[in-house]
């Protein structure tokens, strides 16, 4: 399993692993801290945790930092950092989007791994200089779309890949979430307001929040490219400056065609993240809400279930399962998949080694991938729905 180091690995000193963002409040930081731990490949040992060096040094005594590699800005880490014997090999940066570029770009320059936040940048020329950077750096670019970690994930994309399913002809994807039905970034809520910011967020609101993330993974699944989309970008909120639903067409190179909804004002769903694709002989479907599942129908044939860890999981979906099936996996070990497959990269890189082609974690093309996603479908809804290419 990708997912337990080999020998030499284990004999490997774990990564030194930093962190910009995810400080005192932050989900996703903590997130991030517990899928860096759950493999046991990394070692955190320095932060640029809070927009001040108070609240960075108050966040890194929490979590029982060095006082002394508690920075007050990702700029003075990088280069404190880069220049220590035992500085960081690796960054994860957690912060709100519109940080994303100038943190990866400091830390890359100086060699430094960088394990990066979705979306990758707040904005399309952010997105493609972050590339230029990345292709040229003596490092690697992790982008932590952690729902392809998932093992039933990897299953449907292998059975997609093995043709099982024919020529791929639909991908519907969706994710609905109801927690910005209400105006809740007026009240404060942390989380709330610098994803409704245009300043901080980008352009897109649920496009870039969790649009990214249903596009991606019916992406990662199909291994199709999108070639041009349609989309109908709304804001039901009354003075949200960002969008909080949208109803996407796609039309995917080689004819296949797509529809995305991506809500985050859906009454009645938590994280609803769903993939339904169908080709030419059968179709799969996979929920998040149920992750250990996956269906798959052969046409004229009864719906399959096959489960993570049972028979008819491939070899795909076995590396990156840690326990046996009927105990479930779930998002914190999809999100740790990610962090090891990193950790995998990380370690072959450390030797001059080549990465074993097993090991699949989302780029910087991804990502670049995204942004132009977000940014297609706000030009799009400006066009009244009209079709724009990607």
């Amino acid at each position: 399993m990708a997912i337990e180091a080999s020998k030499s690995e284990q004999r490997a000193a774990k990564i030194r692993l930093g962190m910009v963002g995810g400080g005192q409040g932050a989900f996703i930081g903590a997130v991030h801290r517990m899928a860096a731990r759950l493999d046991d490949h990394y070692d955190l040992v320095a932060g640029a945790l809070s927009s001040t060096p108070e609240k960075s040094l108050a966040s890194g005594r929490d979590l029982g930092l060095d006082p002394q590699r508690c920075y007050g800005s990702f700029a003075e880490m990088a280069e404190k950092e880069a220049a220590r014997e035992d500085g960081i090999e690796a960054v994860s940066i957690v912060t709100p989007n519109h940080v994303h570029f100038a943190a990866a770009k400091a830390f890359l320059e100086r060699g430094i791994h960088v394990i990066c936040d979705k979306p990758l940048t707040s904005n399309m020329e952010d997105a493609k200089a972050l590339k230029d950077v990345a292709d040229k750096a003596g490092a690697l670019f992790i982008l932590t779309h952690n729902y392809t970690g998932y093992p039933m994930v990897r299953h449907a994309r292998e059975l997609v890949a093995a043709g099982e399913l024919g020529d791929i002809r639909l991908v519907q994807m969706e994710y609905p979430q109801d927690w910005l039905a209400e105006p809740v970034e007026q009240t404060g809520a942390k989380q709330a307001v610098w994803r409704t910011d245009p300043a901080q967020s980008g352009v897109g609101g649920s496009t870039g929040d969790i649009g990214t993330h249903a596009y991606n993974l019916g992406s990662f699944i199909s291994g199709l490219e999108l070639d041009e989309l349609a989309a109908d970008v709304h804001t039901f909120v009354e003075g949200r400056r960002l969008d909080d639903n949208a109803h996407v067409m796609l039309r995917f190179k080689g004819g296949a065609k797509g529809l995305l909804w991506c809500s985050q004002v859906a009454t009645g769903n938590e994280n609803g993240l769903k993939v339904r694709i169908y080709g030419t002989k059968a179709g799969i479907e996979w929920t998040q809400a149920d992750p250990n599942y996956l269906w798959f129908t052969r046409l004229g044939e009864p719906k399959q279930l096959i489960t993570r860890g049972g028979a008819g999981a491939g070899a795909a979906a076995s590396r990156v399962t840690r326990i046996p099936s009927g105990h479930p996996e779930g998002y914190l070990e999809a999100f740790a998949t990610i962090y090891s497959e990193a950790a995998a990269a990380i370690h072959a890189a450390r030797s001059g080694a080549s990465i074993d082609p097993d090991v699949i974690y989302p780029t910087v093309d991804d990502g670049v991938k995204g942004v132009a996603f977000v940014t297609a479908c706000i030009e799009s809804g400006k066009k009244n729905g009209g079709w724009v290419k990607v």
